[in-house]
């Protein structure tokens, strides 16, 4: 492994349940992000959250680095004239949300979009209401719904694969996607925009849909939950293949940046 001080690093992580907690507090780790942005260090988020989100919490933290959205959906930055940009890496919502509509058909299950979702609904699943949770409800390139049923995710799987689609899980929600769309695809993809194929990843996830992320990485860190890590991601952690924070949310977060990623 590379000496963490002798090259390039880029620290990109999923923001909730990983940096931030459920009820979004990211305060434990704001110490370590200005030490990064100090140090040149790029944050890059990679997350399931929207563009809207993801810019309401580049402001609060004061990152101008890129990000990756909707579970690697598109990416998006600035040029070194502060324009924005963003590049879609996948089917968009339009083509997404009828898909959805016609899983639900052949499962005979409801599948309820964000985006259907009232306000009482969406503060009792996401802790989210009013203009957070339609910043939340307005996608791009992909569909998250609420989670059916456990007896059918397999068929329900098999279907979305079958049209060129797939179903990736997070903490509260799933989410439909390009087949082809992860947020490792977009991570190679955000490296190839900026010409920097051989920069070092530090990735930090705590849900099965980061572990498309965490294999690519070079260092990989799983930020476990109040009552230890994700069982999907368990695995990893026992073959050493992942490294495990020692804390969960953003005290696990900073803990395992500054471990393994000396800042001077």
């Amino acid at each position: 492994m590379s000496n963490p001080q002798s090259c390039r690093w880029w620290v990109v992580t999923d923001l909730d349940g990983t940096l931030m907690d459920h009820h979004y507090d990211w305060a434990p780790a704001a110490a370590v992000l200005r030490s990064l942005q100090r140090a040149g260090v790029p944050v890059i988020p990679c997350t399931s959250k929207t563009a809207e989100e993801v810019e309401r919490f580049r402001a609060a933290a004061q990152l101008r680095d890129p990000y990756i959205v909707e579970n690697g959906g598109a990416i998006h930055g600035e040029t070194a004239t502060g324009e924005p940009w963003q590049e879609a890496l996948g089917p968009g919502w339009t083509v997404l949300k009828p898909r959805l509509q016609e899983l639900s058909e052949q499962l005979s299950e409801p599948l309820r979009a964000l985006d259907e979702l009232t306000d009482a609904e969406g503060e009792r699943l996401l802790g989210l209401s009013g203009e957070l949770l339609q910043q939340a409800q307005r996608r791009r390139c992909s569909v998250p719904f609420v989670p059916p049923s456990v007896a059918i995710q397999p068929r329900l799987d098999a279907l979305s694969a079958a049209q060129g689609l797939a179903v990736v899980r997070g903490n509260r929600m799933c989410h439909l996607l390009g087949a082809e769309v992860s947020k490792g695809n977009a991570l190679a993809a955000l490296k190839q925009r900026l010409h920097e194929p051989d920069v070092k990843v530090l990735a930090l996830g705590d849900s099965p849909n980061d572990l498309p992320l965490l294999e690519v990485a070079d260092l990989a860190v799983v930020v476990p939950g109040a009552e230890g890590p994700h069982p999907r991601l368990r695995l990893g952690v026992e073959s050493g293949r992942f490294e495990l924070a020692r804390a969960p949310h953003a005290e696990g977060w900073a803990e395992a940046v500054e471990r393994l990623l000396p800042i001077k």
